[in-house]
């Protein structure tokens, strides 16, 4: 099975597993806010670690890959609401809120952060000594200091630091990918923390200049909200030609990280596939 199969698969065992009753416009909620999914960009990223380093666990692995899917899908309806964004549409169509409501999406956001810890405990459940480790790294992925409600919160700040602000908001979930799927897969995490704090940041620089540079419907949602809402990023610090150097350096920068391991080279080429399809098309058909 391929990695795109396995994470479907996976999520959609955890929703029937959580939602053979309850409110049934909540478990409509959260089903918009996951399915159909985006690239799956970080779960991607979770099993290819696990693959690099011998996926000897792969029931731990999808586990893993499904809650990092998770979380990123409850960040994304909670960015969306009124409060933040408030952002009418998200991956091409309604936002959750948009959608359901201001209060649904509320509650459609976390229970998608409660259902990612429990399918790591339904599907790690046979490797015991994986799961302290495998809770620990999502939560803190979710958390303070530096997870993804820190990175939100530094928007309410009055001074932001830009790096801590993209490595929470941003880095934090890939970080917990690559150390979630070196930890399923029964390897040491601590070497793999640098390659996702990398992509993390490539990812939100990326998305900077998406938001600066390309139109509603390549990015699925709307752009402008950077200045709109006065934020900061890359291109509004750096330019577009800054932040197109800061991506192809931390490109660079994530796959030399990359530890010895069985499945480097193939991954090496993974991350130089995705830096080039993270670059706007309109930036795109300028370099060519």
């Amino acid at each position: 099975m391929d990695a795109m199969s396995r994470i479907e698969a996976g999520l959609n065992l955890a929703f029937m597993r959580a939602l053979p009753s309850g409110p049934p416009l909540l478990g409509a909620a959260m089903r918009h806010a996951v399915f159909p999914g985006g690239a799956r960009v970080r779960p991607r990223l979770c099993l290819a670690v696990a693959y690099a380093c011998g996926d000897d666990n792969p029931a731990a692995a999808d586990a893993a890959a499904c809650a990092i899917e998770l979380l990123h899908c409850a960040s994304l309806v909670h960015d969306d609401l009124p409060c933040f964004d408030d952002a009418a549409t998200r991956r091409g169509r309604p936002s959750v809120h948009a959608a359901f409501g201001a209060p649904l999406a509320v509650l459609a956001g976390d229970a998608l952060i409660v259902l990612s810890f429990q399918a790591i405990a339904w599907g790690v459940a046979a490797s015991p000594g994986r799961i302290a480790p495998l809770l620990l790294t999502v939560g803190q992925a979710v958390g303070m200091p530096n997870g993804i409600v820190a990175g939100q919160a530094w928007e309410s700040e009055d001074k932001i630091d830009l790096a801590a602000y993209q490595r929470a908001k941003t880095g934090a979930l890939f970080s917990a990918a690559t150390v979630a799927g070196a930890v399923a897969a029964g390897a040491e995490p601590g070497p793999w923390r640098a390659v996702g704090e990398a992509l993390g940041e490539a990812y939100q620089v990326a998305d900077d200049l998406l938001d600066a540079v390309a139109d509603a419907a390549e990015c699925g949602k709307p752009v402008g909200q950077d200045a709109a809402h006065d934020r900061p990023s890359a291109v509004r610090t750096h330019g577009v030609d800054g932040a197109l150097a800061m991506l192809e350096s931390l490109a660079r920068t994530a796959a030399g990280a990359i530890p010895d391991c069985p499945g480097a080279a193939p991954l090496r080429g993974l991350i130089a596939q995705e830096a080039k399809r993270l670059v706007p098309k309109s930036l795109s058909r300028v370099a060519a």
